[in-house]
């Protein structure tokens, strides 16, 4: 396959769209994109928008491992790791398919652009801004234009670019962007350099977008940021007043919520958002460390203590209602000593959290924590990601044990034969289910069974 090639230019045209600009359209044999996407779920709902736009110009999308003519990373720069993987996927792309034009975005270049700019393997650098503008350039390198690359640096005063997805092809919970930036500053982390300032979505984009899932079948969103409890600083609302206003969407059944700081939950934040009742009660506070002396290193603006007061603040919120909490936390930052360690872990037991995803700490360049001292070698953080990994198993087993027997909610999502799902609950319980006569995408009523290491065996009520 030779994308260069006369003969695949030769594949696409420009004609107006009435008078409002150019609209591509291919002819002869459809051109085929492969998009491959690292990171969180502000990427997924990107990459969903990329590839909507690509297929409204008439590529087709082909699975990864197959021959395409352009291959999109929408890159991960939190790690080191992230980066690499990005760099041999595109490597291998370019390796198997020698004529293809390869795309490198994301955050990656956006926070690194002269590190990116020298990766040949891309024939297009972008980063996080302009994304409209990576469909144009793709059809430039198509007619034979010679490598771009193009990252623009985020600015104070930056509007949030609209992104909508109308469709997610393989998912059948919706994701909605609707912020993005960070104006915090924590030791280890880059998302800042390669996110920028907080920028708010426009509450009336996001309702009719809502809307427009809504009418496709979705039940349940994701409500998807960067700083997600950051939501309306900069236009004057907030993230609860949009929780209220996306529940009243008629055939949205279910909204849950990204990633939330703990510090920025306020009592009356909290008591609002549990009288939403489409509002699954399931929370993902973000934690780091249960130690408050490694928070304080890290630049976190709350220690273990607050933390669990939020935690308590919420329960009591619900009253008897069930509710569920998720976390990250990361082992092994600078300065962590034995005994930091086993207090960030007894912790995590305290708080009895249905899921924590453990990170070794990752050293990053361009962030504060790189130059710190008394770093950890990687054996210890390594022993320590293990050690904990194990832990949060452990907790994660007695709290499912808790609620074995209850009845709760499914959204039904992959199925494994035409009559066994997979799906989670409200509470993000992840449960394998028998429902014979339903499909992906429907919400049905189960009792909930034991637990056999990945997911609850549930039954129809």
């Amino acid at each position: 396959m030779d994308c260069q090639s006369l003969a695949l230019r030769e594949r696409w045209q420009r004609v107006s769209a009435d008078g409002e600009g150019e609209a591509v359209h291919l002819r002869g044999s459809l051109c085929e994109f492969c998009f491959y996407t690292l990171g969180c779920k502000v990427n997924l709902n990107e990459t969903g928008a990329l590839e909507q736009m690509f297929r409204g110009a008439g590529f087709t999308i082909v699975p990864e491992g197959e021959e395409a003519d352009v291959f999109v990373v929408n890159s991960c720069t939190v790690t080191n790791f992230g980066d690499q993987k990005s760099r041999k996927w595109l490597r291998r792309a370019k390796r198997e398919n020698p004529g293809a034009v390869t795309v490198l975005t994301g955050c990656y270049p956006q926070a690194f652009p002269e590190e990116a700019a020298q990766f040949m393997e891309a024939d297009l650098v972008c980063g996080n801004g302009d994304r409209k503008a990576i469909l144009d350039n793709v059809l430039k390198l198509l007619d034979g234009h010679e490598r771009i690359v193009a990252v623009t640096p985020h600015q104070r005063g930056e509007l949030f670019e609209e992104l909508p997805v109308e469709r997610f092809e393989t998912h059948t919970r919706a994701f909605i962007k609707v912020e993005d930036g960070c104006n915090r500053q924590c030791a280890y982390c880059v998302i800042p350099r390669a996110r920028g300032p907080v920028r708010s979505r426009a509450e009336d984009s996001i309702l009719k977008e809502l809307r427009q899932l809504a009418a496709s079948g979705y039940r349940e969103v994701v409500l998807s940021a960067i700083s997600l409890p950051s939501y309306g600083l900069d236009t004057g609302t907030n993230l609860v007043e949009l929780v209220e206003k996306c529940a009243q969407v008629e055939g949205i059944e279910r909204i849950r919520l990204g990633s939330l700081d703990p510090d920025m939950l306020t009592p009356e934040f909290i008591t609002r958002l549990a009288a939403v009742e489409k509002l699954c009660p399931q929370f993902h506070l973000s934690l780091q460390s249960g130690c408050t002396s490694t928070l304080r290193r890290m630049r976190r603006v709350y220690t273990a203590e607050q933390y669990a007061q939020v935690v308590d603040q919420i329960r009591a919120a619900y009253g008897e209602r069930p509710v569920s909490f998720t976390t990250d936390c990361i082992c092994g930052f600078p300065g962590e000593t034995q005994a930091d360690f086993e207090e960030s872990c007894a912790f995590l037991k305290k708080i009895g959290f249905l899921k924590v995803h453990v990170f070794p700490y990752s050293r990053r360049s361009g962030t504060p924590a790189y130059d710190f001292p008394a770093q950890v070698h990687e054996r210890e953080k390594q022993a320590r990601s293990r050690e904990m990994n194990a832990l949060a198993e452990e907790v994660r087993r007695e709290v499912l044990a808790a609620h074995v027997g209850t009845e709760d909610e499914v959204l039904l999502e992959t199925p494994l034969s035409e009559t066994l799902f997979t799906g989670y609950t409200r509470l993000y319980i992840p449960v394998v289910v028998s429902a014979p006569g339903h499909k992906s995408g429907e919400i049905v009523h189960v009792r909930l069974g034991e637990y056999d290491g990945e997911r609850v065996r549930a039954a129809l009520c």
